[in-house]
């Protein structure tokens, strides 16, 4: 007989250890897959907010002057959103004000929300106004939750 027999000493706490460090790898790349997972369905479109279609203003005091904040809307999407009334003294005394509505509604319309938009903060305080006459002429357009139910 020419085999040669070997014996393998395997220490106890070697294979402990061993398999301690294989359950938390194990463990670890399930909690990684579970947290980076997608939640949704690819394509899976976002409900946006239900309107009453039409056009909707809301006015703002410059100076001794008001202007209105005008915002077209169909029955789920935010159309357009412009200056009525803007006079031309108005518009001199406050340059920024058309650039500041301009940068707003490309935001507003892209999407079709008034939360998250940024606004530059050399025009923050026209751009604050702006913004709330947009939400305020966006809040007369929402159909009220119960009418929705029916």
């Amino acid at each position: 007989m020419s085999a040669k027999t070997r014996i393998v000493v395997l220490h106890m706490k070697e294979l402990i250890y061993t398999v301690i460090f294989a359950g938390l790898g194990i463990l670890l790349v399930v909690l990684l897959l579970f947290m980076f997972w997608p939640k949704g369905k690819d394509g899976e479109s976002v409900e946006t907010m239900n309107y009453t279609a039409g056009v909707y203003s809301s006015s703002v005091m410059f100076g001794n002057h008001n202007v209105d904040v005008q915002v077209i809307v169909d029955e789920n999407r935010i159309n357009s959103i412009s200056l009525v009334n803007l006079d031309d003294s108005v518009e001199t005394m406050y340059p920024l004000m058309r650039p500041a509505l301009e940068a707003i509604s490309e935001q507003v319309i892209s999407k079709q929300s008034t939360e998250g938009i940024t606004y530059n903060a050399d025009n923050q305080y026209t751009s604050l106004v702006l913004l709330n006459a947009v939400e305020n002429a966006l809040t007369k357009a929402r159909i009220a939750e119960s009418e929705t139910d029916e």
